[in-house]
């Protein structure tokens, strides 16, 4: 997995969905924040391309920014596509794979989990 890094600056417009390029057979992330609060990460899968099942002990949201992903939470799949939301709670098991060429904002929370 390709990653860069960016520093966003406060009261200028971005557009997210720009702020990553497709690449072919690739998944690639560009972190915009990352702090002792959370993390803000923008990715790009290419068709078919996943994240492997991993748990995190924080609550984390998915906002697909472009095309469609499949979600697993818990063994439970979700299908998730542009403009939608899933939350993935802090300590249940999840996997992202690509149905479609899919863009994506992660928003990570360091809020510990009961």
């Amino acid at each position: 997995m390709a990653e860069t890094k960016v520093n966003v600056e406060g009261a200028v417009s971005m557009n997210l969905a720009e702020m990553t390029e497709y690449q072919t057979g690739s998944v690639v992330s560009r972190t915009l924040l990352q702090d002792d609060s959370g993390t803000l990460t923008v990715f790009s899968f290419d068709e078919g391309q996943a994240l492997s099942e991993h748990t995190v002990p924080f609550n984390a949201f998915i906002q697909v920014l472009d095309g469609e992903a499949e979600i697993t939470i818990g063994g439970n799949p979700v299908t998730i596509r542009t403009g939608e939301i899933v939350l993935m709670p802090g300590g249940i098991s999840h996997r992202v794979r690509a149905s479609k060429r899919f863009k994506m904002l992660l928003t990570m929370f360091k809020t510990k989990v009961a």
